[in-house]
């Protein structure tokens, strides 16, 4: 009888120390456990200039081994996405919330004020729901218009998680881009790279 205990905890013990030393932790998996993952946003989230499942939301997908939703609508400003969020976002119930919004603003000459309403009304909605928020924000330093900063006011305003410059390195990069504005295959992957790292932090 006791041979067969000892067996037993022998068994157990093996069993844990092989968990312990050999499986990776949740964050070396990318883990996300069973949150909905939807990515909102205009043509940077569509994939516009991408290839088939080449976007970033599908590439961050595979990044994570877990179907995530694209919500993203080319040609989109920050109003238009407002319309929307219910029907695309709030009404699935998701459990973090990927955004890419303002550059159609900044490119049309909308007021900076207004579109940052729109999105610190998009985001705080969101938040309401227990949902997390991650920003992709904007910096175009020639023709900027103080978007830049006001991405960084609106994290600080609403604890959103912000990465300040999605397409930093991106743009201007022929080697990363399929026209001026959008990226390219391998230009997706470093936003979909970004917005992983970005879902690990606590």
């Amino acid at each position: 009888m006791k041979k067969i205990i000892y067996v037993i905890l022998a068994g157990i013990i093996v069993f844990l120390g092989y968990r312990i030393f050999f499986t990776p932790s949740p964050a070396e998996k990318g883990w996300v456990g069973d949150q909905k993952i939807i990515c909102f946003g205009d043509s940077l989230t569509y994939g516009t200039g991408a290839g088939e499942g080449m976007d970033y939301p599908s590439q961050l997908s595979k990044m994570i081994a877990k179907s995530v939703i694209n919500a993203g609508v080319p040609g989109d400003t920050t109003a238009r996405a407002r319309q929307r969020l219910e029907r695309d976002v709030l009404a699935k119930a998701p459990d973090m919330v990927l955004i890419t919004l303002g550059g159609n603003d900044l490119k049309n000459g909308l007021a900076k004020d207004n579109a940052f309403a729109n999105l610190k009304i998009i985001v705080e909605s969101i938040q309401k729901t227990g949902a997390r928020v991650i920003i992709g924000g904007l910096n175009f330093p020639i023709r900027d218009r103080g978007f830049g900063r006001a991405y960084k006011d609106l994290a600080a305003e609403t604890g959103a998680f912000l990465i300040p410059n999605i397409l930093e390195g991106i743009i201007g990069n022929r080697d990363l881009m399929s026209d001026p504005i959008h990226p390219n295959d391998k230009g997706y992957k470093i936003m979909a790279e970004r917005f992983h790292r970005a879902m690990l932090q606590k």
